[in-house]
């Protein structure tokens, strides 16, 4: 039969990774004569979720066997040895899924989406776990069975690939070693087939993760050929074992449009179009806010200090102008991934009238007598209103690679006119 494996929550902010363990999982699997069909999955879950371990990222794969139980016993004994199960965030989950059970997978197809979008408890996911009777395995509290079911459900209509490099057991939570310069060649060299490799205004590697866990870097893009073209290039320390995933990173699936629902709440990524009613404000931190009007009311946005020169843009709006806002729902507030700028306002600036004779400006013939030129004794009696050109460009921007959401759809990948990107 063909078995559908996903696996979720087995990390924690201080070390291991799910698709490392997928990896391990998967050699042991081919070592026992199985086939893993295709590419196994990274799926990325609704990035806003209070309790997610840190990249919220699931895994699955499809599996060729004649033993359920023998899969199932695979899969414990690496979960047992590799997972972080003495972090109290940490609830690691796994399901086997009978590829040839349409119902199952149509209801997986639903229940996935949700995942990606919303909020879901653990208790949806055990009620579709016994409605279907789906073998699993849970620990702890579990939580890791809502990305479990969603790795293997999830619709992939739109997808990338990231193949990520494993480091040696025996350097796990040490400084990672690499050539800073082999990165950024391999970004001129393969750009835009791969992307986000590193950010080139910010200096930033950002392919080379800085968390104490297996992964020594991941190249991502669209071209399989880019990628191990790129993979090539990169010097590193010595890599232990790597695997090419498909993924939803980059999809932008993570974003509900405006025109799908009745209401904002938090913990959900919103696509809104508004008007700048409040224009943009500094707060300490170098954090920037401006609220707009919605067809839900008044939403405040923000673009904080992670997201770099994206500020710059961000800082130019003023009121009256048409904006697309792209980003994430928390406390009340729209934390910014992208904008569309639709329509810029036109700006207005008061100033004294010219001479109609000799074109230069006009004096103030004192308080409330109007203006008046001296030279040519010609008069006017109001300020006349100059249009002043905005140091802005309708379109599209985005934040910069050093500060991108997993999910988030690079401009690169977007099929839109007037994209500014930042590199």
């Amino acid at each position: 039969m063909k078995l559908w494996v996903g696996i979720d929550d087995t990390d924690s902010p201080g070390g291991m990774c799910s698709t490392y363990l997928a990896v391990t999982i998967i050699e042991e699997l081919e070592k026992k004569g199985m086939n893993v069909l295709g590419f196994p999955r990274l799926i990325r879950l609704n990035p806003t979720i209070p309790y997610k371990t840190r990249g919220n990222g699931a895994v699955s794969f499809l599996v060729e066997t004649d033993s359920l139980d023998e899969v199932m016993d695979i899969v414990n004994e690496n979960i047992l040895r590799f997972a972080e199960l003495d972090d109290e965030r940490t609830n690691p989950g796994a399901v086997f899924v009978d590829d040839e059970r349409d119902d199952v997978m149509n209801a997986l197809s639903r229940f996935a989406l949700k995942a990606v979008r919303e909020v879901v408890s653990i208790d949806e996911a055990l009620f579709i776990i016994g409605k279907y009777m789906i073998p699993h395995l849970k620990y702890k509290l579990g939580r890791g069975l809502i990305g479990a079911l969603a790795a293997v459900g999830l619709e992939l209509y739109d997808y990338t690939l990231e193949l990520l490099a494993y480091r040696k057991p025996e350097r796990f939570g040490l400084e990672r070693e690499y050539d800073e310069e082999s990165f950024y060649e391999a970004d001129a060299k393969t750009y835009p087939r791969t992307w986000d490799t590193v950010d080139w205004h910010n200096r930033v590697v950002v392919a080379v993760p800085s968390s104490p866990d297996p992964v020594l870097f991941g190249i991502r893009g669209d071209d399989l050929f880019a990628i191990r073209e790129a993979f090539d290039i990169v010097k590193t320390e010595p890599v232990d074992k790597y695997m090419l995933f498909i993924t939803n990173q980059g999809t932008d699936m993570h974003l509900i449009h405006e025109n799908d629902i009745d209401e904002l709440k938090n913990y959900r990524s919103y696509i809104l179009k508004g008007d700048v009613i409040e224009e943009p404000y500094d707060i300490e931190g170098g954090h920037v806010f401006f609220s707009i009007e919605t067809k839900f009311g008044l939403v405040k946005c923000a673009a904080f200090e992670p997201t770099k020169q994206f500020r710059n843009v961000i800082r130019k709006l003023k009121s009256g102008d048409v904006v697309e806002v792209y980003g994430s729902m928390k406390r009340d507030t729209i934390n910014l991934e992208k904008i569309n700028i639709i329509k810029l306002a036109e700006i207005y600036v008061e100033e004294n009238p010219k001479c109609p004779v000799c074109g230069k400006k006009m004096e103030s013939a004192g308080r409330n007598q109007g203006f008046r030129c001296r030279k040519c004794k010609t008069k006017a009696r109001e300020k006349v209103l100059k249009k002043t050109p905005r140091d802005l460009e309708e379109g599209f921007y985005e934040v910069p690679p050093c500060a991108r959401r997993h999910l988030s759809k690079p401009l690169i990948r977007m099929d839109v006119e007037k994209k500014h990107i930042f590199r």
